[in-house]
């Protein structure tokens, strides 16, 4: 065989490996959460959650268990597939976080101030993440359809979708560098194009989520804040419009898909 043909070959073996590798680890990683699911950590948090919701807490002392969070006073189950969502109590677009602080307050007498600028996995923002998970539980297997007759609702919509495709900081990133085309991936980890529906149980489907490498559980917020400092952005403030809005879009775009929430993560 002629040494020009043999460099070709090698140069072909070379192309395919990386891909093959890829593949690979892609496939090890889904095997991996899949071995997690039977005992995902998250349950720990929903048993938590679904008794906090039930307890008397606060200066009120009072329970959650009127609290509205769209289908009505005390009505959890599918809740979390129809957030976030026009409230007419307060006038605002607002996410699962952000009503949950409506309630705490108006319900339980809780500061929805200092909940807010409380740093995640601390004190009540604790509990927020163990509710979070116990509330999304409740829709598992359901499929996400966000109102958008709204007209603030839309407009919230095309804000969140302003805010996805907004570049900026020093590494001129947005959240469509990452989540904007198909096929891409970082750490071995396929990234889904949020800019259409991904499919079920992948990209909004899934949140909030156990994450392994923590041992912590991740609120949708919690998950965008991150992003955020990936992108060497300033923090948002918790439950700000701009996240609330970004859980719009991402919501409305995923229409149709059935949530796993909470999932497991790495």
């Amino acid at each position: 065989m002629k040494p020009a043909t043999l460099a070709a070959l090698a140069l072909a073996g070379a192309a395919v490996l990386p891909a093959a590798a890829q593949k690979s680890a892609a496939d090890g990683i889904a095997e991996y959460r899949k071995l997690l699911e039977d005992g995902n950590p998250a349950e720990l948090f929903e048993a938590k959650g679904e008794a906090l919701w039930k307890t008397r807490r606060g200066p009120k002392m009072a329970t959650l268990e009127r609290c509205d969070l769209g289908l009505g006073p005390g009505v959890v189950k599918g809740a979390w597939v129809q957030l976030p969502r026009w409230f007419a109590d307060t006038g605002r677009v607002q996410d699962l976080e952000s009503r949950l602080l409506t309630c705490m307050e108006t319900l339980q007498g809780f500061n929805p101030a200092e909940i807010a600028k409380t740093p995640f996995g601390r004190g009540e923002q604790q509990t927020m993440e163990a509710l979070a998970a116990w509330i999304s539980a409740e829709a598992r297997g359901q499929r996400f359809n966000l109102p958008q007759a709204h007209p603030q609702e839309q407009r919230f919509y095309e804000l969140g979708k302003r805010a996805f495709f907004f570049r900026g900081g020093p590494m001129d990133f947005s959240c469509a560098s990452c989540h904007g085309v198909d096929g891409q991936r970082i750490r071995l980890q396929d990234l889904p194009n949020l800019t259409k529906n991904p499919g079920d149980g992948i990209g909004f489907a899934a949140w909030p989520a156990y994450r392994v490498s923590s041992g912590e559980l991740w609120s949708m917020q919690r998950r965008l804040n991150d992003c955020y400092r990936q992108q060497r952005f300033p923090y948002p403030g918790f439950a700000s419009d701009v996240t609330v809005a970004l859980g719009v879009y991402m919501g409305v775009n995923a229409k149709g898909a059935e949530s796993i929430a909470p999932a497991i993560k790495r």
